[in-house]
């Protein structure tokens, strides 16, 4: 009489049915209709995001990284240029102070200047992002960037010459430039990340990471509760981390391409900032068109004269 299979040689021969159906499905299935990505369609897909509208944590930090290197670049190169750093506005307040007490009106005059357009480029930044968040454009933060890259490269271009020219202005004109420029980076990372990104300045930055460093050496007793410990925000440290590394390494590649290649180094920096501003006015193109014809006083209907 034959003996019938244990239950646990059942359960094996069941498994290993399931297993062979479902490789043999697996051999037999047809290729799916849906075209695969292609490798790189994912980087493609950040990079178009990376100025969009829609803003998250990640492209917050990636543009930041990036914006950091850039104001790193062109505070250490204008600084070989025009002696000044033109990135952050607090030497400027202690120039204007102490040119106040010392009755100096050219450097009164030249910090009240550079103040202003630093204010005017952020303030620029505001009414450009309100603008395009009404009128629901994808734009909203590749606008003021891409006026950056235009002001950047007309600086890269022209600015070996304008300051060759014996003239008092040339000077003034290039620390109101690069102030005005910075003001505007500066004002669309703060707004981007709601004021937890900066990239023209690392005061703030280096202070931050400081804190950071005092909760992650700082030592819990094992009679603390946990919820009463002290922890560090280790993705906080990291951001702050590497922005001041993307500042530094910016200043450093900045002050070598004034150095050895000049102006023009300024260049590749401002084509970079405009291919990140192409996707969201790419997706905007047609609605621009279509305001700039509503606002164009020729493209409307003919008048009654005409008729």
């Amino acid at each position: 009489m034959q003996q019938a299979p244990k239950p646990h040689l059942k359960r094996f021969l069941r498994r290993l049915q399931r297993s062979i159906s479902n490789c043999a499905r697996r051999l037999i299935r047809p290729a799916s209709s849906t075209p695969a990505r292609p490798a790189g369609a994912e980087t493609v897909r950040r990079f178009r995001h990376l100025t969009g509208q829609h803003r998250t944590s990640t492209t917050n930090r990636r543009l930041g990284l990036l914006l950091a290197f850039n104001a790193g670049a062109v505070n250490a190169g204008g600084f070989l240029v025009v002696r000044l750093y033109t990135s952050h506005m607090t030497g400027f307040v202690s120039m204007l102070a102490d040119s106040l007490v010392l009755g100096n009106t050219v450097l009164v005059l030249g910090a009240i200047g550079a103040l202003l357009a630093f204010i005017s480029g952020a303030a620029v930044t505001a009414i450009l992002v309100n603008w395009a968040r009404q009128h629901r454009l994808h734009s909203s933060y590749a606008l003021p960037l891409l006026i950056v890259a235009l002001l950047m490269l007309v600086f890269g271009l022209v600015g070996a010459v304008t300051l060759n020219w014996r003239t008092p202005f040339a000077v003034p004109a290039t620390v109101l430039l690069l102030s005005f420029i910075m003001g505007l980076q500066n004002a669309t990372v703060t707004k981007m990340s709601s004021s937890e990104i900066r990239t023209t300045h690392m005061t703030g930055i280096v202070t931050d990471l400081g804190i950071e460093l005092g909760r992650l050496l700082y030592w819990n007793r094992s009679s603390v509760l946990p919820e009463q410990q002290v922890r560090a925000n280790r993705k906080r440290l990291a951001l702050f981390s590497s922005l001041l590394g993307m500042f530094l390494l910016g200043g450093v590649a900045g002050a070598a391409g004034f150095k050895y290649v000049g102006f023009v180094f300024v260049v590749p920096l401002a084509l970079v900032l405009f291919t990140l501003t192409v996707p969201p006015l790419w997706i905007d193109r047609a609605r621009l068109r279509l305001m700039l014809r509503r606002s164009d006083p020729s493209a409307a209907s003919p008048s009654r004269h005409d008729s």
